[in-house]
């Protein structure tokens, strides 16, 4: 059963499940390409990238310039000044070898960009709309009072947010936003960068929100083929999968890093983003890929912090990382020592 999903006022209709490109930057060009067309293959038609996830947008220009008017493609720019934004939106399009975006959106800005601002960069993606270079207008966050503006300015046509099981009312208060703005919602993170082990459950969960296009980041094909199966046969919310979702709230609740990486990059050298959770990871998933040498040198630059606090500062969740990167290093040494598994 093929589940389409609406995105508001775009009136862009999809398979609800998006494609979400970052982990492809990670994987060669001919494995991406492969990848892509088997997703597209299997269904799914909407995939996100971003100016920031170095090659991820001329992958998906080598696997899908021939098939262009097939598929829905948002891309993203972290640019704050008018000179930046043309840059990133020309190199863009020439990655995906296109001439238009059919969501541009500003990439986890710390304001709203609004017309007429000291940025200018609303005004430059107004401009680039009256050109055909961008067909909708987005925005992506990870904070609360940025998203909620952006959805009462009622000048954007898409939030892309952090949603999943992990998340709470104040997650469901935008998506009502949303709602009633007539704005379409992509869930970010709807796995919470890999702490969500139980696909199914993520699923289910999404599901229940007609409104929502979850993006899965996907770079293995094992993945791929349980969210393709998932296309044909929807998992249904149930008393074990229910089951799951509350044990993972139980355990995930409290202060915890979601792996972002909006610290990042550390002037030590720090991986923040995987070392401020591997706690978490050494529990939720196989461990043994996490003890290689390379990762005890990983964890090791914890360290070499210079406790200069810019990571806490960058933090839009207001985590104290540095703590949260002395805590895990401290139970990772033990974990090393043989004091567990």
């Amino acid at each position: 059963m093929m589940v389409n999903v609406r995105l508001g006022k775009t009136d862009i209709t999809v398979n609800k499940n998006g494609f979400g490109a970052l982990p492809i930057q990670r994987i060669s060009v001919k494995d991406a390409v492969c990848l892509l067309h088997k997703a597209y293959d299997g269904g799914i038609n909407f995939y996100d990238t971003a100016r920031m996830y170095t090659d991820s947008e001329e992958k998906l220009g080598a696997a899908f310039s021939d098939r262009r008017s097939q598929i829905k493609i948002s891309s993203k720019t972290g640019a704050t000044n008018t000179e930046d934004f043309w840059k990133d939106l020309e190199t863009t399009l020439r990655s995906l070898k296109t001439d238009y975006l059919d969501i541009y959106q500003f990439h986890n800005p710390a304001f709203c960009p609004k017309p007429g601002d000291e940025s200018g960069i609303y005004d430059a993606a107004l401009e680039a709309k009256r050109k055909g270079m961008i067909l909708h207008i987005g925005i992506t966050n990870h904070r609360l009072n940025v998203a909620r503006e952006a959805i009462d300015s009622g000048l954007y046509e898409t939030l892309q947010f952090p949603f999943c099981y992990l998340s709470g009312e104040p997650e469901l208060k935008l998506l009502e936003g949303c709602r009633k703005q007539d704005m379409g919602f992509l869930s970010m993170k709807a796995l919470s960068g890999g702490l969500i082990t139980n696909a199914a459950a993520a699923y289910a969960f999404q599901a229940q929100f007609p409104e929502t296009l979850p993006l899965w980041g996907v770079q293995r094909e094992s993945e791929l083929d349980q969210f393709l199966d998932f296309v044909k046969n929807p998992p249904v919310m149930n008393e074990e999968l229910s089951a799951v979702i509350e044990r993972d709230r139980r355990e995930l609740s409290g202060e915890f890093c979601r792996g972002c990486g909006y610290c990042m990059p550390c002037p030590a050298g720090i991986e923040i983003n995987n070392c401020a959770r591997m706690s978490l990871l050494l529990r939720r998933s196989p461990a043994a890929p996490y003890l290689t040498p390379q990762w005890q040198e990983k964890m090791k630059k914890i360290e070499d912090c210079r406790h200069c606090e810019s990571c806490k500062k960058k933090c839009p969740y207001g985590l104290d990382t540095p703590e949260l990167l002395k805590r895990n290093y401290e139970d990772y040494k033990e974990i090393l020592a043989g004091k567990e598994f």
